[in-house]
């Protein structure tokens, strides 16, 4: 399985996720919009995943949650503002824990020899709420989803 790449340089504002998948962009792109297959991958293992809204369209709205072993809930959002199956989409991206630290997320799809390249930017408001992010071990969360995503791509 291939390793999930992050690229996080000092003083800016972005997060570049990388990561490789064993299958065309078509299956990809379908497994990472399909709400039924979102608590399958989304999120660390130990948390468990809930999607309360997924409207795949240009101006839809998502809103998933995660919960941990102790019934505590944390939920995420936002609004896709492109969606070009199955190439990519554009979507904001919010921790509702901090409402004021709205991310922009680009995840594009490229076919690469039969697989996949998946790359998903996120921009955040400022470089002190992208570290928030790398402090509150965000790749770490990325890393285990991606993980996930792939075996379950190799399982489609």
């Amino acid at each position: 399985m291939a390793d999930t790449e992050f690229v996080i340089e000092p003083g800016r504002q972005d997060i570049l996720m990388i990561r490789e998948f064993d299958a065309p962009p078509d299956v990809v792109f379908r497994v990472i919009t399909d709400p039924e297959l979102i608590p399958r991958w989304w999120g660390p293992s130990f948390l468990t995943t809930r999607v309360d809204r997924m409207e795949v369209a240009v101006g839809g709205r998502w809103r998933f949650v995660n919960v941990d072993r102790r019934g505590r809930e944390f939920f995420f959002s936002g609004v896709y503002h492109a969606v070009v199956p199955p190439e990519r989409y554009v979507r904001t991206w919010e921790f509702e824990g901090a409402p004021e630290d709205v991310a922009l997320e680009t995840v594009t799809l490229t076919a690469q020899g039969g697989g996949t390249r998946y790359t998903a930017q996120s921009v955040h408001p400022s470089v002190e709420s992208r570290d928030a992010i790398i402090r509150a071990d965000g790749p770490r969360g990325g890393r285990e989803s991606m993980d996930r995503l792939a075996a379950l791509v190799a399982d489609l």
